[in-house]
């Protein structure tokens, strides 16, 4: 039997999935490892964690293969967090952890940049909207609060070139990682001059880019030994999850646009060329030269959910412990029990900042309409109405991009969701379509490896690996009150960003 791997790296774990040669899931493996929060604003990695988790969990799926009984793993493909950032030194001793897209503490030199009409012009030539999370804003911010760092550094890498420098001595990266850091020119197709002129970057300082069906071989012999792998199998670069996500759903013809829900999440359609927004609120970024995925990030998804669990139903976790079962489980029976709307209780789930649709990294989130008959029933609803309403506003920015949106495919682990599913129909009024492949990142990766290596021609060959699907129609008993609501979420959005930076400074001020 032959096998390839596709690999997802994510903002907190690193998953290996095995697929076999009709792409069917033969094993997969998933590791985590912490997101460091040590002080406010900050999101990091450990470099050595994470290369522990990425060996653990391809280890643990080529095992599963057993090529010792003479199968082969033909390649392993990336699909791979985007926005990531750590400095080197001329030996390329790392000088920083993995600071993650989720990391804001640029956000001063973020705003400067705006301010000034600069960002504006290098957003029109990157795709990259100006915001902390893009790798343009780190490197200001290593400039001016950690000069020593700055001046050290001779290389910048993400996390993936990371792990292939380690493993194979390269320093390359591939176009759809590079046109989400906000330094690279996406109608040239290399860096742009100004960008690596106002961060004070040379060329030499930054990867070589590549096609992401570029591959390496000839692994470390001592990595090759742990892994159990043959050092000439080829490791494909792949791309950036979120473009990759929209493939892995098939959610490639105009209109059809992919949602993805996991710690972040996003809505994207696929374009055949670059698509700017005038007003700056959307970004576009690679799957490859003749694809490119339009869309609009958030900060704030399955952790919003998480953090509902964590400090409202504590005793329900306790429960699903006990028990054996899941607590989200538990936790969206008893949102189901509450009428669509939460009984007027609206909930703006900022708690990480946000990127689209209102790019400001002081966003707070906020309850808002609580009163006496309010339950922690409601605000778990309307914690899931709130990121379901959030999306909606940034498909309403993206329209105007690039018009209207006929139907949704949905991925990540809120699809995994009955009532969350429903919950989309209902307040985008489109229907819904979860595939019944889960793996979509990892999926998508292998088609990428598939093309790279001669097997296919096409990438939209994966349309025969996405499976049967459930769709989800809108119900609509619910629009009145979400057609209600929906106008009263944007506005009171709106409203309060007036007053987001002085909760910030508050909270910098006052909060350890």
């Amino acid at each position: 039997m032959d096998y390839m791997i596709g690999v997802d790296l994510g903002t907190t774990s690193t998953k290996a999935v095995l697929f076999d040669d009709q792409n069917q899931v033969v094993a997969q493996s998933n590791v985590g490892y912490t997101l460091y929060r040590d002080q406010t604003d900050m999101a990091e990695e450990d470099l050595d964690e994470i290369f522990v988790a990425f060996s653990n969990a391809l280890g643990a799926v080529i095992r599963k293969a057993n090529l010792a009984a003479g199968n082969t793993i033909k390649a392993v493909s990336f699909s791979s967090a985007m926005h990531s950032l750590i400095a080197f030194d001329q030996d390329w001793q790392p000088l920083t952890r993995v600071i993650t897209w989720a990391d804001t503490r640029a956000v001063d030199y973020t705003e400067e940049l705006k301010d000034s009409g600069v960002g504006m012009e290098i957003y029109k030539k990157t795709g990259t909207p100006i915001h902390p999370m893009a790798p343009l804003s780190k490197v200001l911010w290593l400039k001016h609060e950690h000069p020593d760092i700055y001046q050290k550094a001779a290389h910048y890498l993400g996390i993936k070139e990371y792990l292939f420098h380690r493993l194979f001595g390269s320093n390359k990266m591939d176009i759809s990682i590079a046109s989400g850091t906000g330094l690279f020119n996406i109608f040239e197709l290399d860096w742009d001059e100004q960008a690596l002129e106002l961060t004070g970057l040379s060329k030499e300082q930054l990867p070589e880019t590549v096609s992401p069906y570029t591959y390496e071989q000839d692994m470390v012999a001592e990595y090759a030994a742990v892994l159990g792998i043959p050092r000439d199998v080829p490791f494909v670069y792949g791309a950036g999850d979120g473009p990759l996500s929209n493939l892995g759903v098939d959610a490639v013809q105009p209109g059809v646009a992919a949602i993805t829900i996991g710690t972040s999440g996003a809505i994207r359609v696929v374009s055949d060329k670059p698509v700017i927004d005038p007003k700056g609120r959307t970004f576009t970024y690679a799957l490859d030269r003749d694809h490119w995925v339009v869309g609009g990030p958030v900060n704030n998804g399955g952790d919003v959910f998480r953090w509902a669990k964590d400090n409202l139903f504590d005793a329900e976790k306790s429960t699903a412990a006990l028990l054996g079962e899941d607590a989200y489980n538990l936790m969206t029976e008893i949102a189901s029990k509450v009428p669509a709307g939460s009984d007027g209780l609206l909930f703006h789930p900022y708690l990480g900042g946000e990127r689209a649709p209102i790019w400001d990294a002081n966003a707070r989130g906020s309850f808002f309409g609580l009163n006496h008959g309010h339950t922690r029933a409601n605000m778990l609803r309307a914690v899931l109405e709130g990121i379901t309403f959030n999306v909606y506003m940034v498909s309403l920015a993206l329209e105007e991009v690039v018009g209207s949106l006929k139907s949704i495919q949905a991925t990540g682990g809120f699809a995994r969701s009955p009532l969350w599913r429903q919950m989309f129909a209902d307040i985008f009024e489109q229907p819904v379509t979860v595939p019944e492949a889960f793996e979509s990142g990892a999926l998508a990766a292998v088609v990428v490896a598939q093309k790279a290596l001669g097997q296919i021609d096409d990438l939209y060959e994966i349309s025969k690996y996405v499976g049967k699907s459930d769709t989800y129609q809108p119900d609509p008993k619910n629009f009145e009150a979400y057609r209600d609501l929906a106008p009263i979420f944007i506005r009171l959005s709106r409203q309060l960003q007036t007053e987001y930076d002085n909760i910030a400074n508050f909270q910098r001020k006052h909060v350890n």
